[in-house]
């Protein structure tokens, strides 16, 4: 059986239709992947989070109106020294030891400063034997005086005798007066002498911890710097516990916000999942000039060993309770989310909310920020989706892509 012939212009055409039905495949897809590229390339990746209300934070303590870091310092602290110059020969105690008030902290060499006042005492003694012998003096020479005069007012007695026993009388006297004056001078010089030797024992002013300990036993101390630097100025340092407050700046937009009594909840850097409550003692009347702050004193409600001066702390303002109501609530109203979700454009701080695959800009008013937690008064609402990390490439209606 014979194959039919195929017509070779017939064979050419169908080869050329083939070829230009390939080139416009390629074509096509090339188109498509230039868009795709063009398209992929504008788009901006991103990291999304979900707003959250304030009410569903982990963090209770969100509900609060400001929030600033400070350190823990003592109201009642002390640098001891000693008010005379002299070599330290004992010191009773060590640092992180508790002291009494007037408990013996260190002592001084005393010898010479004890033989002043053995000195002082023995003259007392030498005056006070005077006064005994210049009152006697006295009390024998006031009746022969007073009888002499008698006698001279009855003419029995010449002026002459009149006038040396007058004398006699005047000089005991004096003599008398005199010695009252010795002994008053010996008894000052006593005291004197006694507070010098007092001033080489030195005790606590008040009852404490020591946090410091300048001198050792040896060494000579002074209140004031002599000796080229070798003479200590102090010997320990005392801090009263008791009196540990937590002190920190505010800013001047902010301090508006900070009022008296008003309650506060206390984080120490040390131990960040401990909450102490607290309150607001004063707001110091003065701003500083240099960091445009005012410094704010916080009270600690409770006393714990530790809680020691120097501590880094974060507080956290909270609205006043009601009057009607011991337990402050935490609720306020907002929203929050992560704080790298909010830029501050100038003085303005935006949000970028994800609309599919396009962002819009949202302007909002910021609340309290507590670590990576940023409250939002206004301008977004609880389930929202926000781009989250660097947010300096977003523009308003920009194509995202999410990571």
């Amino acid at each position: 059986m014979n194959k039919p012939q195929r017509d070779p212009n017939t064979a050419k055409a169908t080869g050329k239709h083939s070829t230009w039905l390939w080139i416009s495949l390629v074509v096509i897809a090339m188109a498509g992947g230039l868009t795709w590229y063009h398209t992929r390339s504008n788009e901006v990746l991103v990291t999304v989070a979900l707003v959250q209300t304030a009410a569903s934070s982990t963090d209770s303590s969100i509900g609060t109106l400001l929030d600033a870091s400070g350190y823990v310092v003592a109201r009642r602290s002390a640098t001891l020294a000693s008010k005379v110059t002299g070599k330290v020969v004992g010191i009773t105690l060590e640092e992180g030891q508790k002291v009494k008030a007037g408990q013996i902290i260190a002592r001084l060499d005393d010898a010479n400063v004890k033989a002043s006042f053995e000195e002082a005492v023995a003259q007392l003694k030498q005056a006070e034997a005077k006064l005994t012998a210049a009152q006697s003096a006295y009390d024998d020479a006031k009746p022969i005086f007073e009888r002499i005069t008698r006698s001279k007012n009855a003419t029995f007695i010449s002026a002459q005798d009149f006038d040396e026993a007058r004398a006699k009388f005047d000089s005991s006297r004096t003599g008398w007066i005199e010695s009252q004056s010795a002994v008053e001078i010996a008894r000052a010089s006593v005291a004197v002498a006694r507070g010098n030797l007092d001033d080489t024992v030195i005790r606590a002013p008040f009852s404490g911890v020591v946090t410091g300990k300048a001198a050792q036993p040896g060494e000579m101390v002074s209140p004031v710097s002599a000796g080229g630097g070798f003479t200590r100025t102090g010997i320990c340092t005392i801090v009263d516990m008791d009196s540990l407050e937590v002190e920190v700046d505010i800013s001047e937009n902010f301090i508006d916000r900070v009022s008296a009594r008003q309650p506060v909840v206390i984080k120490l850097n040390a131990y960040p999942d401990w909450r102490i409550d607290g309150s607001v003692i004063a707001v110091i009347p003065t701003a500083e000039r240099a960091k445009a702050t005012v410094k704010v004193r916080i009270a600690i409600n409770e006393k714990d060993d530790r809680i020691v001066p120097e501590m880094g702390a974060r507080v956290s303002f909270l609205k006043d309770a009601p009057h009607d109501d011991p337990v402050v609530t935490h609720a306020t109203r907002g929203v929050t989310v992560p704080a790298d979700a909010v830029l501050t454009v100038g003085d303005t701080p935006v949000a970028y909310l994800v609309h599919g695959n396009r962002v819009e800009r949202r302007v909002l008013r910021l609340g309290a920020k507590l670590n990576s937690t940023q409250l939002v008064e206004s301008g977004l609402e609880a389930g929202n989706t926000i781009a989250i990390g660097d947010l300096s490439m977003l523009r308003d209606g920009d194509r995202v892509r999410l990571k």
